[in-house]
């Protein structure tokens, strides 16, 4: 295996361990409510705390990531998150739980953006948007490992010890990420590009300044956060409630239709990444397509009838994960229509935005059923109101995206 490869093997598995952690609260919820004396408030906050974590470290990342290199900033934050995961493992208390999840956020926030930067770095730019489908279909596995194998687990070992068995492996990782991985090839080596190794701190906020004053970085930041906001509400929380409380279905058939939403996640990473780099020769109007795309699926799902099968239903979901997969492509898309230099300033900076649409729509959508529905929150007209709000949404988003450029890669590098 060349050392690209090498490097590309090791940091998707430190994203799939990202990924992990995220979504690792949902199977575990009993547990944690007995444990650490939770009620729902509690448990919506301890979740919640990861992406805030995870969020709000993208800003330094955006300074840091082009001058100190991803090596250095995706060691150390590592480290820093599998601390967190063993703070979270001994928790006795909600304070010590959050402070373990916010940790954690913080340890992972890197793994995308560095992933990534070295994808840049080693493989040039016209494979970049397919591999990075790759990759985040990598992490969306580590969701996929974070429900019925993590479930085995604590069943045999118990919720803390599953948690100290991950932040083994993770540290095992980290160590060998540290050890073999480099920034970027020596010069004349295949993938070598020519660029400046280090941006100074002046050149950083620089950069920054110009990320700001960019319109298409605003469109696609706004884009972000309402594509996977509105994904992430849905899949990690309230596709749940909305399949077995509205639809009627048992909780092994949601399960089942949960799992498909993560199955056209998985496969459309690849799909749109591909299609983009080889056929359409667009970011987007890929991206364009998979918003209001998206947008008609959920509001198929306000209309379909009562009686709708579970059959059809999985359909939908699979196409839920999968127009979803579309919006992958605006790391990529940003990346082009920024210089050279920026590459990790303008993902990080996206990225940002990415995390915290997660966090406002899962709490958002919530609360919005509470006030209308304060006797039937969890009812259908309730979820009806969340899913309008989030088509409207997404077509506002769908119709700032025709105001933004589109600029694809030149020829590869070899």
């Amino acid at each position: 295996m060349s050392r690209r490869w090498t490097i590309f093997a090791i940091t998707s598995s430190l994203f799939f361990l990202s990924q992990f952690y995220r979504t690792s609260n949902a199977v575990i919820a009993p547990q944690l409510i007995g444990d650490l004396g939770l009620d729902t408030e509690g448990l919506g906050l301890i979740s919640a705390a990861f992406f805030y974590g995870f969020a709000i470290t993208q800003i330094p990342i955006s300074l840091l990531l082009d001058k100190v290199g991803p090596r250095h900033i995706m060691t150390a934050l590592s480290l820093l998150g599998i601390a967190g995961a063993f703070v979270f493992a001994g928790a006795d208390s909600l304070s010590v739980g959050l402070i373990g999840r916010v940790l954690m956020g913080v340890g992972m926030a890197c793994n995308l953006m560095g992933s990534l930067k070295l994808i840049n770095e080693w493989f040039g730019p016209l494979v970049f948007a397919t591999l990075s489908g790759i990759l985040v279909s990598i992490g969306t596995l580590g969701n996929m490992i974070a429900t019925t194998p993590l479930v085995v687990l604590v069943e045999h070992v118990g919720w803390r010890q599953s948690f100290q068995l991950i932040a083994g492996v993770n540290l095992i990782l980290t160590l060998i990420f540290f050890a073999g991985v480099r920034d970027r090839p020596r010069a004349g080596t295949p993938g070598h590009q020519d660029q400046e190794s280090s941006l100074s701190l002046h050149q950083a906020f620089g950069n920054l300044r110009v990320l700001l004053n960019d319109k298409d970085y605003w469109i696609i930041s706004c884009a972000t956060f309402v594509r996977y906001g509105v994904f992430a509400a849905f899949q990690a929380l309230w596709a749940g409630p909305f399949l077995m409380e509205v639809r009627g279905y048992t909780a092994v058939v949601a399960g089942n239709l949960i799992f498909l939403v993560n199955l056209g996640m998985l496969l459309g990473g690849p799909f749109w990444g591909t299609l983009s780099d080889r056929l359409f020769k667009t970011r987007k109007w890929a991206i364009w397509f998979g918003l209001v795309s998206l947008a008609a699926i959920m509001l198929a799902l306000v209309f379909l009838p009562p009686d709708t099968g579970p059959e059809a239903m999985a359909v939908f979901c699979f196409g839920f994960g999968l127009f979803s997969a579309a919006g992958l492509l605006m790391y990529p898309h940003i990346k082009e229509l920024m210089p050279a230099g920026m590459a990790g300033a303008a993902m990080t900076g996206i990225n940002f935005f990415t995390m915290m649409g997660s966090a406002v729509f899962l709490q958002g959508l919530g609360n919005l059923m509470q006030a209308l529905y304060p006797e039937a929150s969890r009812g259908p007209e309730a979820f009806h109101a969340a899913f309008m709000l989030s088509v409207a949404c997404m077509l506002g988003v769908a119709g700032l995206y025709l105001l933004t450029k589109d600029k694809m890669v030149g020829p590869e590098i070899p």
